[in-house]
């Protein structure tokens, strides 16, 4: 393992990987892209990165070699639409409406593509031959409204004003933003800032202080006032350039048998003793004038290494690491074993004083090879697993598993343990044109599915012939009736969570009677998520 603070100094990476300087605009997700790995290798080989919380200049490792992959070949679009480039905050609704189209367009267009894990950069296909092209003055740039946005916010955002955005854009109604909206916004150039030697360049972000921004970079408020002459700290902006002292710690030389540990947010030398299997008295040994209530973050301390003795398991057994939580009759549980097979191995263990970070042996067991007969498959019992449990998992009975399990006791299931379960194969459904399958699952009745999917009892029990109301079986196929939208003069929105019809009516700028007339029978108390509302046009 490598500290990922250590590497963060020097970056001496291990073999098999090298060293990548973060830039503007990186995650880990697209360095995992670029260079042929998984934010998992990444993660490994950079313990304690925070993938949320990239600093532009930190140094990390990535797995493999300086290569990056080769971008993939540029997306082929059918006749009649065209490629476009994931970006920040986009979503299949507000593309939909931005390009004239529909959620379900796109789709079509992209099959597999997960429309709640669209990803920077991914491209796709957009319905519309050409898009409708925004034509931005030089010095400024397009910009999409999303819901919530103002003027006055989008000002603050970007650094400018709001007569200067209404300036580049007549005609707009900055009463009247609406999502997907593309506008023009101008690009403010700050100054280059020139710090002096010994500080660097930070930009302001979204609720930075001068207080958050000592205590993060190990200085303090009057040493970052110091070399910004002039700033106000009870004003700052995002997106302003400020110079923040440097501070380089005396090196750190830590004793023989210890290593160095930068503390973190939340770390206490309890915590420290815990986790590296020592003592706090240890660790203050090895760190004189340590304050144990006064940790900061950033501060580098010493750690007592500990060297467990080496521990050599009888043939039949293997090593395991005692963790936190774990009692010999939960591993006995888990590694399908008992408590006292487990001590025999292990004289003068201490069932009631196991320690994090303890070595001890299991017992490996080898269960017999099982031979189910021909229309059943294997089942290893878990942990809260019945008969008549797997019975309605399956659909099957309890009677049916006997049979092909003789002598089983079903009152004494173990886990680990190895049964048959005999294979079901439901007949075909044929659902009607207009209703699509349905799969029954626990806890589901016609009344709750009628809610869900928009229909009524009635209508689901009409094309189930001989469906029994009171007696849905988990597993059984049923028909659904699809339902209709109600009919439009404007536009279709399908309800997400937190949605009512107060906060739907303003997104889209119509009154909430409007809103009510253009879909008779809509309960506003009773907003279902997947609901389909017709939203009416504006009246002028």
């Amino acid at each position: 393992m490598y500290d990922y603070n250590e590497l963060s100094g020097n970056c001496n990476c291990p073999s098999g990987s090298f060293s990548y300087t973060i830039k503007s605009g990186d995650t880990l997700y697209l360095l995992a892209k670029r260079y042929n790995t998984t934010v998992e290798a990444i993660k490994k080989l950079n313990p304690g990165i925070n993938p949320n919380n990239l600093q532009i200049g930190q140094k990390i490792c990535i797995p493999g070699s300086t290569t990056p992959t080769p971008p993939p070949p540029p997306t082929r679009c059918p006749s009649g639409s065209f490629a476009y480039t994931i970006k920040s905050g986009d979503t299949l609704y507000l593309l939909a409406i931005r390009y004239n189209t529909t959620v379900e367009a796109i789709m079509r267009l992209n099959p597999g593509i997960d429309p709640m894990n669209l990803q920077i950069g991914q491209v796709i296909c957009i319905p519309s031959s050409t898009p409708p092209p925004t034509r931005c003055p030089s010095g400024t740039f397009e910009y999409t409204i999303k819901a919530g946005d103002t003027l006055f916010e989008l000002a603050n955002r970007f650094n400018t004003t709001v007569q200067a955005i209404m300036a580049v854009n007549p005609g707009i109604d900055p009463n009247n933003l609406r999502v997907g909206q593309v506008i023009c916004i101008p690009e403010v150039t700050p100054p280059p800032t020139r710090c002096p030697s010994g500080t660097f360049e930070y930009t302001i972000r979204a609720g930075d202080t001068l207080f958050e921004l000592a205590n993060r970079f190990n200085t303090t408020v009057q040493a970052i006032m110091a070399v910004n002459p002039g700033i106000d700290p009870s004003n700052l902006r995002v997106g302003q350039v400020i110079c923040i002292p440097e501070v380089t710690p005396p090196p750190m030389r830590c004793p023989m048998g210890t290593f160095e540990y930068t503390i973190r947010a939340g770390d206490t030398l309890f915590e420290l003793a815990m986790r590296f299997n020592t003592t706090v008295q240890a660790i203050m040994a090895v760190n004189p004038g340590i304050d144990p209530s006064n940790l900061r973050v950033g501060q580098v301390i010493c750690i007592p290494e500990v060297t467990p003795p080496p521990t050599r398991c009888p043939m039949g057994t293997f090593e395991y690491t005692i963790r936190a939580g774990d009692t010999l009759f939960g591993l006995a549980n888990r590694f399908n074993t008992t408590v006292q097979a487990i001590m025999a191995v292990n004289p003068g263990i201490d069932p009631n004083n196991l320690r994090v970070g303890q070595i001890i042996c299991i017992p490996e067991v080898t269960p017999p090879p099982m031979r189910c007969p021909m229309g059943t498959f294997e089942y290893t019992i878990r942990a809260g697993d019945t008969l008549f449990g797997l019975a309605n998992r399956f659909n099957t009975t309890a009677q049916a598993i006997m049979a092909v399990n003789p002598g089983i006791d079903p009152n004494n299931l173990r886990v680990g343990q190895i049964i048959c379960i005999p294979e079901v194969t439901p007949p075909p459904t044929r659902c009607p044109s207009g209703s699509f399958e349905y799969t029954v699952r626990a806890g589901d009745t016609l009344y709750e599915l009628a809610k869900r999917f928009n229909t009524t009892v009635e209508a689901i029990m009409s094309i189930n012939m001989g469906l029994d109301p009171c007696n849905l079986k988990i597993g059984q196929v049923i028909c659904i009736p699809k339902a209709m939208p109600p009919e439009c003069d404007g536009m279709y929105y399908v309800v997400r969570a937190g949605d009512t019809l107060y906060s739907i009516a303003n997104m889209f700028n119509v009154s909430l009677a409007d809103l009510m007339a253009a879909n008779p029978g809509v309960d506003p108390n009773n907003l279902r998520v997947g609901q389909m509302l017709c939203i009416p046009k504006p009246k002028c």
